[in-house]
Order: structure tokens, then C-alpha cells, then sequence
């Protein structure tokens, strides 16, 4: 079974607690996003792979360690991608693939209008990333997608979760790991996260 881990940095709280707010604008709510996805990125990608190379300091020359891998950064469109900043400001050698979903108000089910990928999304360490993990129906198709283009390496980044999101998404992939500031309480009738931070999506570009 996947690991869940759930971020209880001081600073990460602090940013949650600005972004669960109702009155938080967008600007502000879109900044601290981005700052979140900066700040957790450090923990998920703790355990990448290096390997040894040889490199001439201004003194001598010495053996170092680069990433063994290349990353990929998968949004989950229209939310994800109010992450994707602050991660790649951290992995500025990231490569970022998109895949769109949109979800079936009635039956919470998601739709695939758009996938696009590197090259490289083979033999790289995937990053799924969606602010929300709610009933993880979206979580699930994307990870399913990015396994039928050849990632093996799979990681899920978000903020938010629920019990029943990530119940779901260990049953669909016990092979992704999780990563997410807060596990709230539950799902409401409509399929939001109880007490979350309502759409992010709409939150982060200012549509509703």
C-alpha cells in the first residue's frame, strides 16, 4: 500500500489557513498556493535518485551527485496548475506534461478533453499534482493516463484530501504515494471537501 504524507511544516499551515478563508482574494489565494507547491516539493522529492559525476570547482576536481532522473510535472487542468510554478521553481529542470479533466456535475465522474506529455515521462519521476483530492476520480484517470503513456515513477501532490479521495486512489494505485498538506474530514452531497477551501480552481483564476 502507498505512503500518505501529510505536511505539518509551521509555514505550510500558516499558508493553508490563508487559502482556507472565504475572504482571501485571488491574487493573495493564488500566491500562497504557488508558495505552497514551492514549499512541499522539498519533501517530495526527499528520496530521488542521484548519481556520482565528476565536476571542476574553481579549486579542483571533485566527485558530486545529480538527479539520476529527469522530473515531470503533471497538472490536473484547470487546479494543478496553481502549483506547477512553485515546484519548477525549485526543479527549474523539471519538464511539465497537462492532462484536462472536467467532472460530471451529477455523477462526480471525470472527462479527458486533453493529454499531452514529454517524451521523457517513461523513465522520469512523475508528479501528478491537483490542489484537491476529493472523491479522487480525477487523481485516478490521470494516474491512469500517465501509466498508459509509460510512467512507472508516480507521485501524487496535492493540498487538500479527504478520507475518501485517498481511500480511492490507494485501492486504484497502491503504488502512488501521497503528498498533501491536510486530510479534512470527509466529502459533502456534492462531492467537496468538509471543511476544504471550496473550488480551487475557480478561487485561483477569479470565475466565480
Amino acid at each position: 500500500m502507498s505512503k500518505v504524507v501529510i505536511f505539518d511544516h509551521p509555514l505550510i499551515q500558516h499558508k493553508l489557513t490563508i487559502i482556507r478563508d472565504k475572504n482571501t482574494n485571488t491574487k493573495t489565494f493564488r500566491e500562497n498556493v504557488n508558495e505552497i507547491g514551492s514549499l512541499v516539493t522539498y519533501e517530495i522529492t526527499r528520496d530521488l535518485q542521484t548519481k556520482e559525476v565528476e565536476v571542476e570547482t574553481p579549486i579542483t576536481k571533485t566527485k558530486a551527485r545529480i538527479l539520476a532522473k529527469d522530473v515531470v510535472i503533471v497538472p490536473i487542468l484547470r487546479a494543478g496548475l496553481g502549483m506547477v510554478d512553485g515546484i519548477q521553481n525549485v526543479i527549474p529542470t523539471a519538464k511539465i506534461g497537462h492532462i484536462g479533466l472536467y467532472r460530471d456535475e451529477k455523477t462526480l465522474r471525470p472527462t479527458k478533453y486533453y493529454s499531452k506529455f514529454p517524451i521523457e515521462i517513461k523513465e522520469a519521476t512523475v508528479l501528478i499534482v491537483d490542489p484537491m483530492l476529493a472523491t479522487g476520480h480525477s487523481a485516478i484517470a490521470a494516474i491512469d493516463e500517465v501509466k498508459a503513456n509509460g510512467a512507472k515513477d508516480i507521485r501524487f501532490v496535492g493540498i487538500v484530501g479527504c478520507p475518501e479521495g485517498v481511500e480511492a486512489l490507494q485501492a486504484a494505485h497502491p503504488d502512488v504515494d501521497i503528498y498533501v498538506v491536510s486530510i479534512d474530514e470527509k466529502l459533502n452531497e456534492v462531492g467537496y471537501i468538509v471543511p476544504g477551501l471550496g473550488d480551487c480552481g475557480d478561487r485561483l483564476f477569479g470565475t466565480k
